[in-house]
């Protein structure tokens, strides 16, 4: 069993930054590819970027350049930086653990385990 929790949401004027943390326990953070989801009202979940088991990462094109994942193994912890926000990136944002997989996976589908998700309101 492994259980994640993000924090580090809030709300913030357009093109401040924000650092969400997600903490994972129950299994070394070595063996988790890890992914960040959003959702917005009204819409479906959708992937945002997540870091492999090896430290690679893959963004959807709307954050690249904006947003970093990194990961600290020692802390079991995965960050998401998000530099020059937008209205548009107002969601509530998910952490998830991939239990099975080498590579960063994009479907919903490939995560075993995910957070409560944490508020990200930006304003114009």
């Amino acid at each position: 069993q492994v259980q994640v929790v993000e924090s580090g949401g809030g709300l913030v004027p357009a093109g401040d930054s924000l650092r969400l943390s997600c903490v994972a326990s129950g299994r070394t953070l070595r063996s988790l590819v890890m992914g960040w989801f959003r959702q917005a009202p009204g819409k479906e979940r959708e992937f945002v970027g997540g870091i492999s088991r090896g430290s690679n990462t893959d963004y959807t094109d709307s954050v690249k350049g904006r947003f970093t994942i990194s990961r600290d193994n020692a802390k079991n912890t995965v960050y998401l930086q998000m530099n020059s926000l937008k209205p548009e990136d107002t969601a509530v944002y998910y952490c998830a653990a991939d239990l099975r997989r080498l590579r960063v996976g994009k479907s919903r589908q490939e995560y075993d385990y995910w957070g409560q998700g944490t508020q990200v309101t930006v304003s114009s």
